[in-house]
């Protein structure tokens, strides 16, 4: 199926919501970045940070200048220079070093970055972010860094098929944007984007399921 047809169904199954939803790119070239722009979709996440730099340079002037971009991926502080300015959004901050580094950047560069904080509330070993317990403080120490703007909260749930724990992890995300009284809520993905809109999610990532055949 087309971009297109997919993007239909996702939007028919989303319209109670209305949510942000990002195209994946990450894994897919430029052709398919331009073929979502051209069936309607203006958000874009990549996760690498030089290369997508150079991947979004090489879009036409068009696409390049009407589209906003997400840095999805998991950031290093030797990297920070080449993301902030170039991503409105930077879903991926995961400690308060990272957020000093960006902050720093974003004031060279002029700028206020926009930024979420990545929480792991599923306490996975192999995924970044913070824990729960850590948001408070993080946040606290956020607010103090004068080029940062904070939106919200970012989350990458488990690959399961338990709905119930799905159900239960993204309502306690929901809860946390809540508790500080944060405006956006990115969360769930190709496969479990549904769950994540039933709980609050305001922004989906969309990958698989909006360029491949389903």
């Amino acid at each position: 199926m087309s971009v297109v047809l997919n993007l239909e169904k996702i939007l028919n199954d989303t319209k109670s919501y209305n949510p942000r939803i990002i195209a994946v790119t990450k894994y897919y070239g430029i052709e398919k970045m331009i073929e979502a722009f051209n069936a309607g979709l203006r958000d874009f996440a990549e996760s690498k940070a030089v290369e997508s730099v150079e991947k979004i340079n090489k879009i036409d002037d068009t696409t390049k200048s009407q589209s906003i971009y997400h840095f999805i991926g998991h950031l290093q502080t030797n990297k920070v220079k080449y993301v902030v300015g170039n991503f409105e959004y930077i879903h991926s901050v995961d400690s308060l070093k990272l957020a000093q580094c960006i902050d720093l950047e974003a004031n060279k560069k002029g700028i206020k970055q926009k930024i979420l904080i990545q929480v792991n509330n599923a306490l996975e070993p192999q995924k970044f972010g913070v824990a729960p317990c850590e948001l408070e403080n993080l946040i606290s120490e956020i607010y103090q860094l004068k080029s940062l703007d904070l939106v919200g909260l970012m989350n990458i749930a488990p690959l399961i098929d338990d709905e119930a724990q799905l159900h239960k992890l993204f309502k306690n995300m929901r809860e946390l944007k809540e508790k500080f009284n944060l405006s956006e809520l990115s969360m769930g993905m190709s496969h479990d984007y549904k769950i994540a809109l039933e709980e609050g999610a305001t922004m989906i990532r969309l990958g698989r399921i909006l360029f491949e055949n389903n």
